[in-house]
């Protein structure tokens, strides 16, 4: 049982895969209805569903994902068209087949009404026709799977397997589940009539199956019978490019029906093998009908994988509490590295050099590969989007297209499945909020149908999300009376627009008239906001009256190890994001005493402002006369961070913050150095977001430090 249920959440894992895979291709048909090849990819996808849900106990799941697929097979034949009722309807049942998969049934009633729902997508003369089918082997997917090896299996039961109930025939059913197949029964040991016993299994089978789930998901499908039959899988050899198929004498040399020497004899005699061989007795009728159809299964199997398009990269499947270990591990390998350099450092050993330098070397090698391996395309999580864009199109009553770019922007897998339900609550805002009604477009002279874009790319070190709508954009006037009306400003305060569209992250702050079933009761930005801030990002917010609204978020590429500036503050360390700092200048006295009490620095002929961070994080000592100032920026600002010195470069692993520590304003983590002290990573982006660095004549208060 054990091995069923670990390949039960195999299937699991694959069939999520599928459902995500069908809802992408679903919302791709809404686009292109005549798309024939995105109707054959919906149609296997439901197929493998159904293929595999019932031999792992799945079997409410795939006798409905049956009924999902007799209707896609009726536009698969182009008896019904796809239309977006059709789409709609689909995608419903969609989400009940991911429903099933993770046993939560709603009740036949609500299966039985998605079924009637499907039907009445169809033109009604084919509604009528379609009736339940039981599943055939036609419906196999008719491209080779990726990777796919040939077997050859020969199934001999033993007579007495009906006696408990067992049916041979599920063992073929899951065998036409893995992959391409075909099955020729052997009836050599069939009786007369006279002497046939009806309680008895006389037939034996030959399988000829093409699948890239390999032999041990072949040995799984006889784990109840192999041990009252005789079962033979051997794997089919690959011909040479260019080399001729397999003749019929030599597929029974290497079945072991023929021996090579009776093969040589019956060749002399110039006659048809197959006959010639069954006339000698040599072999039975039954085993030439097997070969002949080997033969014919082996070259169209080849003839298909050269039409198909060059295979994929060679990947395997692991969980990710295991990358996510292996990550862990090489942080601790690095912190450990760091130490080996500081202790070669420190005495006058060449070869101790020699094997730290090496050490370094490969460490930062695998650092780099382990954290490549968890870097996934931003782009998985966009199908999602498409499908909020058109419900909530549907559900407003507006004409709303979603578009994409940047999908094969690369982040952190950890950064992106956290990042999901942000960008749900933009979008929704985007979409409830940004695009105006088809009437008021038309007044304004702009297209029915108004657009939401989400794109990602990278900016640096970090990668930088836009959702941007052509709507009417946000008013400033009607947020700055909501910000009075609440006490947020007061009536004479004149902030910009920029500072008037940050209030919208405060907690409840809505500029909605009524609320309804998607946004209006202040719920949502604010989370949006501490979710960004928690994954070490910065969000914004542009907009211009009739122009839409864009909304920036910045992210890290990943949460666990960056390369970092060390710098000193007192007795302290701390380390400012490589990403972000341009350059470090010196700070003297005379450069001080020059700003005339102003915290402002003259950096290539440009004022840059500037704070303390000894001021800032209450460091007790006085400040050396000669200070290092580290210009860093973030989303077009420029700020300096005055420091007592400057370490040096440093590979930084991120480690989370006690709970007393997590909401401190200007820190985002910690790390340990090689000699085992703890060094604070500063939070660049809140500090010159949060306007820590404004005015530049003061500093900020301990109050605003303490803020989340």
């Amino acid at each position: 049982m054990a091995i069923y249920d670990s390949l039960a959440a195999g299937y699991r894992e694959e069939a999520t895969e599928r459902i995500a895979e069908l809802e992408a291709t679903l919302l791709a048909l809404d686009d292109r209805p005549d798309d024939a090849e995105l109707v054959d990819q919906a149609f296997r996808a439901l197929h493998t569903i159904k293929g595999s849900g019932a031999m792992f106990g799945f079997e409410v799941l795939a006798a409905f994902t049956h009924e999902v697929e007799t209707v896609f097979d009726a536009v698969r034949a182009g008896r019904a068209p796809v239309t977006r009722a059709l789409v709609s309807a689909t995608l419903e049942a969609k989400d009940l087949i991911r429903e099933l998969l993770d046993g939560a049934d709603p009740g036949p009633e609500r299966r039985t009404e998605l079924v009637a729902k499907l039907h009445r997508a169809l033109p009604p003369a084919q509604a009528q026709a379609q009736a339940p089918a039981a599943p055939t082997p036609e419906s196999a997917p008719a491209a080779p799977a990726e990777g796919a090896r040939t077997y050859r299996i020969r199934f001999d039961p033993d007579p007495g397997l009906f006696a408990d109930g067992t049916n041979p025939l599920g063992v073929l059913a899951e065998l036409r589940s893995l992959g391409r197949c075909e099955i020729v029964a052997g009836p050599t040991a069939v009786p007369t009539l006279e002497e046939l016993e009806p309680e008895r299994c006389y037939l034996s089978w030959n399988v000829f199956l093409s699948t890239a789930r390999g032999r041990d998901a072949i040995r799984d499908a006889f784990m109840f019978v192999e041990d009252r039959s005789s079962v033979r899988i051997e794997e089919v050899a690959e011909l040479p490019e260019g080399a001729a198929d397999l003749r019929l004498g030599e597929i029974l040399v290497e079945r072991g029906e023929l021996s090579g020497e009776a093969l040589g004899r019956a060749l002399a005699e110039k006659k048809r093998i197959g006959d010639l061989l069954a006339e000698k007795g040599l072999v039975t009728p039954a085993a030439v009908l097997a070969a002949v159809a080997e033969q014919g299964f082996v070259r169209e199997e080849r003839q298909r994988r050269e039409r198909a398009a060059p295979p994929a990269a060679a990947s395997i499947r692991v969980e990710a509490a295991k990358l996510d270990r292996l990550v862990d591990l090489v942080g601790e390998l690095v912190i450990a590295q760091a130490r080996l350099a500081r202790l070669a450092a420190s005495r006058e050993d060449p070869e101790l050099n020699l094997v730290s330098e090496d050490v370094d070397r490969l460490s930062g090698e695998l650092r780099d590969r382990a954290l490549d391996m968890r870097m996934v395309p931003i782009g998985t999580t966009f199908g999602r989007f498409q499908r909020l864009v058109r419900d909530l199109s549907t559900e407003l009553g507006k004409d709303i297209t979603f578009a994409s770019e940047g999908a094969e922007t690369e982040l952190d897998k950890t950064v992106i499945e956290r990042l999901g339900d942000p960008l749900v609550h933009l979008i929704r805002n985007s979409c409830d909020h940004g695009i105006e009604p088809r009437e008021r477009r038309r007044a304004a002279g702009k297209p029915e149908q108004g657009t939401v874009r989400l794109s990602a790319s990278h900016a640096g070190a970090s990668v930088l999300i836009e959702i941007h709508d052509d709507g009417g954009g946000i008013d400033p006037a009607a947020v700055r009376a909501k910000a009075v009306e609440r006490g947020l400003l007061s009536p004479d305060a004149r902030p910009s627009d920029r500072e008037l569209f940050n209030l919208i992250f405060l907690p409840g702050f809505s500029t909605a008239r009524s609320v309804s079933s998607v946004s209006g009761r202040g719920v949502g930005m604010d989370v949006v906001k501490s979710a960004i801030e928690a994954l070490r990002g910065t969000v914004s917010i542009e907009s211009a009256a009739g122009a839409g609204t864009t909304i920036r978020i910045h992210l890290p590429l990943t949460l666990a190890i960056i390369e970092g500036l060390l710098v000193s503050v007192g007795d302290g360390s701390y380390v400012l994001p490589l990403s972000a700092v341009e350059e470090c200048v010196e700070l003297s006295r005379e450069d001080v005493e020059r700003g005339h009490g102003a915290h402002l620095a003259t950096v290539r002929g440009e004022l840059v402002p500037y704070v303390r961070l000894r001021e800032l994080f209450e460091v007790a000592g006085d400040r050396p006369d000669l200070e290092q100032i580290a210009i860093v920026h973030h989303a077009g600002e420029r700020c300096g961070l005055v420091v007592d010195g400057v370490v040096g470069q440093h590979q930084t692993v991120i480690k989370s913050m006690g709970r007393m520590y997590r909401d401190v304003m200007g820190l985002s983590g910690a790390t340990i150095l090689g000699d085992g002290s703890v060094a604070l990573i500063v939070d660049v982006p809140a500090l010159v977001q949060c306007g820590l660095m404004a005015p530049p004549s003061s500093t900020p208060p301990r109050s605003a430090m303490e803020k989340s």
